[in-house]
């Protein structure tokens, strides 16, 4: 994307990634890049939650709940207040229904079969985000000096790996 836009990666002033919740090879993958890229170039990282993103896509200030498909009937759900991060869990779709309705919110999807899972909700269904719509986002906080750890963070996974699941005991233990 730099170079497209004509600006050589010495010129960057920051590095934005979107850190998860997604696909756990896939947000492994940028997040590493991005720390790698901010590491070799000297710049600071800012990584914005896939959830953050597509509740700032509503068009609604006040109480916003971002939606998507976890798989296995599950949803990754971020609950925000004012663009503030209340919490982002992993839910089944009953509990989904249960934060949505506990207050008067507005629900963002931008899957229809998570639209259609949800439609008791009236859901507004946007386009996938993007990495303007992330871009926009991570503007705030770097004019703020917000900037994130290169040492310490990590993929925003809300959900644990199938190797954590699933792992067996280590004897002894």
């Amino acid at each position: 994307m730099a170079e497209r836009s004509g600006i050589a990666l010495r010129e960057l002033g920051a590095v934005v990634v979107v850190s998860g919740p997604g696909s756990f090879t896939g947000v492994r993958v940028g997040v590493s890049a991005a720390k790698g890229l901010c590491d070799a170039l000297g710049v600071p990282l800012v990584a914005v939650s896939r959830l953050a993103v597509l509740a700032g896509m509503g068009g609604a200030s006040g109480r916003v709940v971002a939606v998507l498909d976890a798989g296995r009937g599950e949803f990754y759900c971020g609950e925000y207040v004012d663009g503030v991060c209340v919490r982002e869990a992993l839910l089944i779709r009953d509990d989904v229904l249960a934060v949505v309705g506990r207050e008067p919110a507005m629900a963002v999807v931008c899957e229809a079969g998570v639209a259609e899972a949800l439609a008791e909700l009236g859901p507004r269904l946007v386009q996938e985000p993007n990495a303007g719509d992330a871009l926009a986002l991570a503007l705030r906080r770097i004019e703020r000096g917000e900037f994130d750890d290169l040492a310490t963070l990590d993929a925003n996974y809300v959900r644990r790996t199938d190797a954590e699941i699933f792992a067996k005991p280590a004897a002894g233990r």
